[in-house]
């Protein structure tokens, strides 16, 4: 089984750490930048992003340390992970998306290695997103 890297942004926000948690860590902020969902930050809370044309994604939250840290499960090979370090009236944000696998392909047949490079690329997308959204 061939691990593939995790894709992993950190961006420096100004915003300060409540308003950036917010964005992340409720459904009405994640779905302003990310996704529409049913998500609600408790632990073991299943929830479902709605992925547009591949539908509704299954997911679970798997770790929750407001205002530092949240992992959930997505799909049934990924984690999601945002971590937040408070920097006086700025945050360092990272978001950090596991579970690549050369020999897996997604839900949908496609294979690992080839969504990766576009999951990749959107992300670039989606925390520059995410950065718009707290900074305004």
């Amino acid at each position: 089984m061939e691990t593939l890297q995790d894709i992993k942004y950190t961006v420096t926000y100004n915003a300060p750490i409540t308003k950036v948690w917010n964005a992340v860590a409720t459904s009405e902020g994640i779905a302003a930048w990310f996704m529409p969902n049913d998500f609600e930050p408790v632990e073991g809370h299943e929830f479902h992003l709605n992925a547009g044309q591949f539908g509704m994604s299954p997911c679970k939250v798997t770790q929750i340390e407001p205002p530092n840290r949240l992992s959930f499960n997505w799909g049934k090979d990924w984690s999601l992970t945002f971590e937040l370090k408070e920097l006086g009236e700025q945050t360092e944000f990272t978001l950090i998306h596991s579970g690549w696998e050369a020999n897996k392909v997604t839900e949908f047949g496609a294979p690992h290695t080839m969504i990766r490079g576009n999951m990749e690329q959107g992300w670039a997308g989606m925390v520059k997103k995410l950065q718009e959204f707290v900074e305004a």
